[in-house]
């Protein structure tokens, strides 16, 4: 089984909770962490500096298309981020707890 984490950011955490609470419930995650950041990327020749949420979503590799989908059906942003992070690796028993808390 290959596990990886999925970085995507929201600008406000209504939004930011609300795909990360749907993404446990559908057993797509079994942990999705939220913190808060600052961002400065480049937008439309302007450089921009906001505040955003930052999920670390962690999955079975296998799920990377429908969580990929979700955060897309569920995002404001015309172009969320979406990185997919191998685990190389973990112990035996977060290993464990991703697969018993996941479809």
């Amino acid at each position: 089984m290959k596990l990886i984490i999925i970085k995507t950011t929201f600008n406000n955490k209504k939004e930011a909770k609300k795909v990360a609470k749907l993404l446990v419930q559908e057993k797509l995650s079994p942990c999705v962490q939220i913190t808060k950041i600052k961002s400065i990327y480049s937008w439309g020749n302007k450089l921009c500096e906001d505040k955003e949420y930052l999920l670390s979503i962690k999955t079975k590799k296998q799920h990377y298309k429908k969580i990929q989908r979700k955060i897309k059906e569920n995002h404001s942003y015309d172009l969320p981020q979406i990185i997919a992070i191998n685990i190389t690796k973990t112990s035996y028993e977060y290993k464990h707890f991703i697969k018993e808390n996941t479809i």
